[in-house]
């Protein structure tokens, strides 16, 4: 039952008198409700900014734990945006509801904000001070101090041309004419300096930004570089590199141990793309205390035949960590010269089979599709779970060291675990989801636990899939490679890139000081600009 209604008002201005109130309490009401909605968008951002420090606390504690872990941290990130955004947006409204009426518009707490860093140029802008007392005309004033605001600002790229001037003198005596030599460039009839280069060829193989783009970039900030000028430039600068490629590979191809892997990347063949294959084999002696610096190596095919690893391992012996893929057997094969490379598989690679099956959030977003839960598929992953503890508790630690623990810890559980898969395996049909997770277990069992007897090997590959994650987000930005050769360039230009990262160097600061100082260093001295020694060489050691 609704109360009875109040009596309208007969004269004109108590009329006027109710609708101001009326209007009043609706602006209240307003900024009220603005209020009200930027405190739950401040909250909600709070939350999702606390959500997102504790998985990365939790990352740096534990290591990546989960497929579902793995990518969850990114989840979190974009949540985080689109919250904070949001919240940006309430806040503003609630300030705008606010000015007419007597509410208080909320200020949501922010994370405290980082000093912006020493390195930085500051430039000091002055208010001007009053010429006198604001309140009662004096001009007697004295400074008390000052309050600084700090404002950051971008200013955009800058171009230059750099004019190199040669004056030629003749000599009166003898009439003849000198002149200083020209200066040294990059490329043959070059115009590109260093610094530009680099900038090209780090934002094509390592940013994925197609030299089109690039060019049409340029021509907006007012510099003519055509798509062809720019792939001449990346083409030369690839062939004059090649030789420090040459020491990469030597130094990948000297470790007793390697992260093997390959994915896809269209090459454009006769108007259509076909399905070629970038391969990598990745050295990072780290995980058991090695001291010799990591690096990254990448070959291109047009296909994924097993003679393309044969070919590229050629001579090379020692443990392939790598997927279960048929292209590695005859690597394995006792009689091969000079001597058989010893399998070690990527228990991640097993535990993501069983991960499939036992993925509950992954069911509840697939809604009536969902396929049932496996408790036995559950079961696995919690098994496999304890290795990757163990492991992570170990890692850094010297090879020795790493087996004592695994014979100690490790060890018990594996042999659980053999216990364990096959019995349910004998209890299940061919036709059970969980099969075939188990069988590929089983059948490489060998093969899987040679890490107990090795406290080199990694319990994974996720060295050389990391190394591949490149080409993966590149594929939907430059669509496909042109040509066999461009791939070969891609392959080429990635393994310096992502070396330099694998040894915590900048990669387009160091691919510019290389190309500037390339010609000057004669070859016995060329491994000084490899990344490890030049980031040594430059003051950027731990």
């Amino acid at each position: 039952m609704q109360p009875p209604l109040e009596p309208l008002p007969t004269d004109l201005a108590a009329a006027h008198a109710l609708i101001l109130a009326e209007r009043s309490a609706r602006f209240e009401a307003e900024a009220d409700a603005a209020r009200a909605q930027a405190v739950q968008s401040g909250n909600e951002a709070l939350i999702g900014h606390l959500k997102l420090e504790i998985e990365k606390l939790r990352r740096q504690l534990y290591g990546r734990r989960s497929e579902r872990k793995a990518r969850l941290l990114d989840q979190l990130e974009l949540q985080l945006e689109e919250l904070e955004a949001s919240a940006s947006q309430d806040e503003a409204a609630s300030a705008a509801a606010s000015q007419s009426t007597s509410v208080a518009p909320h200020r949501r707490k922010r994370p405290a904000r980082k000093p912006f860093p020493e390195h930085l140029p500051r430039e000091r802008v002055v208010i001007a001070a009053p010429e006198s007392c604001p309140c009662c005309g004096s001009d007697n004033l004295s400074k008390l101090g000052e309050d600084i605001t700090e404002t950051l600002e971008v200013i955009p790229r800058q171009w230059k041309v750099v004019q190199t001037v040669r004056e030629k003198f003749s000599c009166r005596a003898c009439e003849t004419i000198s002149q200083p030599p020209a200066p040294f460039h990059v490329t043959p009839r070059g115009f590109a300096g260093p610094n530009l280069l680099a900038m090209v060829l780090f934002d094509k193989y390592a940013q994925h930004q197609p030299l089109n783009r690039q060019s049409k970039r340029y021509a907006r900030e007012g510099i003519d570089l055509s798509v062809s000028t720019l792939a001449d430039q990346v083409g030369i600068c690839t062939e004059l590199l090649r030789p420090l490629h040459g020491l990469i590979e030597a130094h990948v191809l000297a470790a007793g141990r390697l992260h093997g892997d390959d994915t896809t990347v269209p090459i454009l063949a006769k108007g259509k793309a076909a399905k070629g294959r970038i391969w990598t084999y990745v050295r990072d002696d780290r995980p058991f205390g090695g001291t010799d610096p990591p690096a990254a190596l990448y070959y291109a095919s047009r296909d994924r035949r097993g003679e393309h690893p044969e070919g590229h391992l050629d001579g090379w012996s020692g443990i392939l960590q790598a997927d279960a893929y048929s292209g590695y057997n005859r690597l394995y094969d006792p009689e091969r010269s000079p001597a058989s490379v010893t399998s070690a598989l990527c228990w991640a690679h097993a535990r993501r089979q069983f991960f499939e099956l036992a993925d509950v959030a992954a069911n509840a977003r697939r809604g009536r599709k969902a396929t049932a839960i496996s408790p036995l598929a559950l079961a696995a992953v919690k098994r496999i779970d304890a290795l990757f503890a163990i492991e992570r508790a170990i890692n850094g630690r010297d090879a020795a060291a790493r087996q004592q623990v695994r014979g100690e810890r490790s060890a018990p559980l594996v042999g659980e675990l053999e216990v364990w898969l096959r019995e349910e395996r004998g209890r299940l049909s061919r036709s059970a989801n969980v099969a075939k997770p188990m069988d590929y277990l089983l059948r490489r069992w060998d093969n899987f636990t040679r890490f107990l007897d090795d406290g080199r090997i990694c319990l994974t590959n996720n060295a050389a899939e990391r190394a591949l994650r490149g080409f993966a987000l590149g594929r939907k930005s430059w669509l496909f490679a042109g040509s066999e050769r461009g791939a070969e360039r891609a392959a080429a230009m990635v393994t310096l890139l992502e070396s330099a990262k694998l040894n915590d160097v900048d990669p387009q600061a160091w691919l510019a000081d290389v190309l500037a100082r390339l010609a000057d260093t004669p070859q016995s001295r060329l491994s000084g600009l490899l990344p490890w020694y030049w980031r040594a060489a430059a003051g950027l050691g731990d």
